[in-house]
């Protein structure tokens, strides 16, 4: 408790700035996410602080854009036909998705 009364104060006296930079991901998203993640690994309420935590370590990581970016290319991979190729390999793709990849491993470090 005592510690995120500490980190809401250090974020204020940051400024907005600071603060937009680490909540820049829609409360939509972030939902989105863990009811995903809770699918995956039950329903619980274990499971809710557990994927909570690996969307807020992802944020900490990457950048909004940079993450739907990376769901993008995963949504992409999933699709059938030509125009989807150039998702499901190349360097571009790759690197972006390799982004995504240690965000999640660094969540799942943190979080599981």
């Amino acid at each position: 408790m005592r510690g995120a009364v500490l980190a809401g104060a250090l974020a204020a006296l940051a400024g907005p700035a600071a603060a937009q930079a680490v909540n820049d991901y829609p409360t939509a998203a972030r939902a989105e996410y863990v009811l995903i993640c809770m699918g995956t690994n039950g329903e619980t309420p274990e499971m809710l602080q557990r994927c909570s935590c690996a969307i807020d370590a992802i944020a900490g990581v990457l950048s909004y854009d940079d993450y739907v970016s990376a769901e993008t290319v995963l949504r992409m991979r999933q699709t059938t036909g030509d125009r989807a190729g150039m998702f499901r390999e190349g360097p571009l793709s790759d690197g972006i998705l390799a982004h995504l990849r240690r965000a999640e491993a660094e969540a799942e470090i943190l979080c599981f």
